[in-house]
């Protein structure tokens, strides 16, 4: 507390927003009501209720949101933005076909940083719209993402995607990995932005090429990112090629450590989420595209009973067909209900975290984002829960899970700055989307 405000006078901050209800994320299992969330420049500094914040602040700007709830900004902890100019191109497809026979040949006639910055910037606006403050990457050419997701004031981390054949973007493993480290090294100052290591999957990198992404993560302290046993396909081939299974396999190159993003891990046995427990990895579940794609269900609630971290992602907008975490909550409480048997499995509050928290701590963002405590950054999201057509609720945390969609999502902030209100983009007019998607549509069509 400042010397001014210990002596009586209010302390000055930029912003104290008063919702009906606050869930904070930590500590776990909490709904506030009657509390206000003080904000000055980007960070959080109280949360404390409504008649002490009136007290002890004098904001330069009251936001009063009397049936709302607050919460930290949502994490997407995976998907491929750019992709989202090929939403709706190949559906109805399992994934070895939809990859060889349409995303692979589109992406080789298309893929250019244009078709990059274009689709995330699409992307973007439509995770912010439904209060995604954070999203992880993978893709090519790293800074137009970044320049997209930069314009319009959204946390990103960035993959340095690596594949051992050639695209537009590089020509080898090496070339991947020399490109997307020159990004990083360009936009190390960039607060928003952050980069992981971000190998595409077992199936399509080399183990001497792990081996080096594993020697890297260890000396930049970078997370790594990767797509693993999304598919049967994938586990058997695997064991054809290599002799194990993939976990295995990144578990002998030096692989499993608390770095590693799991992504989707649908097809695992108990021991393997033993191993990645006792490794302290993450999971980055995406039930929608894993359920559109018929990968599967992965043993969400085994994993839960390990101690496995798992965050929400929705994978790209090409097998998905929207990057809606609220979406992504609803189906990960249902499909690991129904999946176990246990209707006590993955609760509101706990799918809540998945889709804040969890995600943050993958990206080792956890010290800056994804729960409302002060000192962090004031990376936030309001959801309206009055409309009548989500009417009683008894429990706003349930009612977000299970109720609401991101029409309901009204405030958005990232770093204590206004992105979404009532609703509506700030930083880009929808006309200037729908131009960008009709400009791409036609492309691809053609």
């Amino acid at each position: 507390m400042t010397e001014t405000a210990a002596a009586g006078s209010p302390q000055a901050i930029d912003l104290l927003i008063e919702p009906r209800w606050i869930i904070p994320v930590e500590p776990a299992d909490t709904v506030l009501e009657d509390h206000a969330l003080a904000v000055d420049g980007d960070r959080i500094v109280d949360l404390l209720p409504v008649s002490e914040a009136r007290a002890r602040y004098a904001p330069r700007q009251l936001r009063s949101l009397p049936e709302h709830v607050l919460l930290p900004g949502l994490v997407n902890l995976h998907t491929h933005a750019a992709m989202t100019l090929m939403r709706g191109y190949a559906d109805d497809m399992p994934l070895m076909r939809w990859l060889q026979e349409k995303i692979w040949p589109a992406e080789g006639r298309f893929v250019s940083p244009d078709f990059v910055r274009d689709g995330s910037l699409l992307a973007c606006a439509e995770m912010l719209r439904g209060g995604i403050t954070c999203f992880n990457d993978m893709y090519f050419y790293p800074e137009a993402i970044a320049e997209a997701a930069l314009s319009l004031g959204m946390r990103a981390a960035l993959g340095i995607t690596v594949i051992e054949f050639p695209t537009g973007f590089a020509a080898n493993a090496e070339d991947y990995l020399n490109k997307g480290l020159a990004a990083r090294d360009k936009l190390l100052d960039e607060p928003l932005i952050s980069f992981c290591l971000a190998p595409h999957a077992p199936y399509t990198v080399a183990d001497k090429t792990f081996e080096r992404v594993a020697t890297l993560a260890a000396q930049l302290d970078l997370p790594i990112h990767i797509h693993l046993h999304e598919t049967l396909h994938e586990v058997e081939e695997s064991v054809k090629l290599h002799g194990v299974r993939p976990v295995e396999r990144l578990h002998r190159l030096g692989l499993l450590d608390p770095r590693l993003i799991a992504v989707h891990s649908v097809h695992l046995e108990a021991d393997e989420i033993r191993l990645l427990a006792r490794s302290g990895c993450s999971i980055a579940h995406c039930p929608t595209s894993n359920m559109k794609l018929a990968s599967g269900i992965p043993p969400v609630a085994a994993m839960l009973a390990a101690g496995l971290r798992i965050g929400l992602g929705t994978d790209g907008a090409a097998s998905n067909n929207r990057l809606d975490i609220l979406r992504e909550m609803r189906h990960a409480a249902l499909l690991a209900k129904a999946a176990s048997g246990d209707a006590t499995v993955a609760g509101a509050h706990q799918v809540l975290r998945m889709a804040t928290l969890n995600g943050a701590e993958a990206l080792g963002l956890d010290a800056r984002i994804g729960s409302l405590r002060p000192g962090k950054q004031a990376d936030l999201c309001a959801v309206r829960l009055d409309d009548w057509a989500i009417q009683p609720c008894f429990d706003p945390a349930s009612h977000l899970v299970y109720t609401a969609g991101r029409e309901h999502v009204s405030h958005v902030w990232t770093e204590g700055k206004l992105r979404i209100c009532d609703g509506n983009l700030l930083q880009i007019q929808h006309s200037a989307l729908s131009d960008i998607a009709r400009l791409w549509h036609n492309r691809l069509r053609s």
